[in-house]
């Protein structure tokens, strides 16, 4: 079985706003204990989404959010926070994660507050999710806004402190601008190819070179609505995005970031974690080499987050 290194789950909102639980799952539930160690998940981003309809504060959030995940570590010793010496090579049932906030929101206009969040072990943010923010203009919001002043500062602030900076939902200036300000590898951790089918959400092929040129990559989601115009997609449509993201930026590049727990519709055949290995059947049967799919399926985000932890 191929080892998965999965950059985007929103487990962590469903544990402090629903009561999600790894073991005892709720009906819309989809990461579980049993569908990670069934799936061959051996790397596990766990994001900390800001919703900001929500109306209570986005720190707030933040950081219950952060107490869910170290709770679920306490529950669960098999899932570690990711080290530079981690053994991911053992197969000794452990499940690395990685603590990731989704929406710049959280920091509430404040360095400091980035610092600490980072002293508590987050080692990625978005700068975005779906709205403007004082940090940068979103994909799905009007206009093309790039960064704001404070939203240059975040990005050499991330740069020093050593946080990953994720472009995902990131408008396109904002993008040119990260690219053109950050000192340091980027990645968006759930995006897919604009080129294989329109969304706004997705990457033009221009980014995916440049994220591929910095050393960054570029994990393809589940979301039907960047996949297909039908209600459910389907393994073929993200082997048809992995091939397109591998055409353009190369092989080095391409990762997986699946947004379970984020979206209502799941794709027909890869509708958990336990499916990953159907995936990876279906990259062999395309004719990717076994290297290439363990690079594509693990490898890749692996060695990129290694930089940040």
């Amino acid at each position: 079985m191929f080892q998965i290194a999965d950059g985007h789950c929103d487990f962590l909102y469903g544990a402090a706003n629903e009561g999600y639980d790894l073991d005892a799952p709720k009906k819309r539930q989809n990461v579980t204990a049993a569908h990670l160690l069934d799936g061959g998940v051996r790397l596990q981003f766990f994001a900390a989404w800001i919703d900001m309809s929500l109306h209570i504060p986005p720190l707030q959030q933040c950081l219950a959010m952060i107490d869910a995940y170290y709770e679920m570590h306490d529950q669960h010793p098999w899932l570690l926070p990711l080290t530079p010496s981690a053994r991911t090579n053992n197969d000794t049932g452990e499940v690395f994660t990685v603590l990731t906030v989704e929406g710049g929101e959280a920091i509430e206009g404040s360095l400091a507050v980035l610092r600490v969040l980072h002293r508590l072990g987050v080692r990625a943010m978005s700068l975005t999710w779906n709205d403007n923010n004082e940090l940068a203009g979103a994909a799905l919001a009007r206009g093309n806004h790039g960064l704001t002043p404070l939203g240059c500062e975040v990005v050499t602030e991330m740069n020093r402190i050593g946080m990953a900076i994720d472009v995902s939902h990131l408008s396109d200036a904002g993008i040119d601008d990260v690219l053109r300000l950050s000192t340091r590898p980027v990645f968006a951790s759930h995006s897919n190819a604009r080129a294989v089918f329109p969304s706004p959400r997705s990457l033009s092929d221009e980014h995916i070179r440049a994220i591929a040129a910095c050393g960054g990559t570029v994990g393809v989601n589940f979301y039907n609505k960047q996949l297909t115009r039908n209600v459910n997609a389907c393994i073929d449509d993200i082997v048809r995005q992995i091939e397109h993201i591998c055409a353009v930026g190369g092989v080095a590049c391409c990762a997986i970031g699946s947004d379970f727990d984020g979206m209502p519709v799941y794709p027909r055949d890869l509708a958990t974690s336990r499916d990953f290995p159907m995936l990876a059947d279906a990259l062999l049967h395309a004719g990717f080499s076994k290297d290439e799919v363990n690079r594509i399926l693990f490898e890749n985000l692996y060695r990129f987050i290694l930089q940040f932890v």
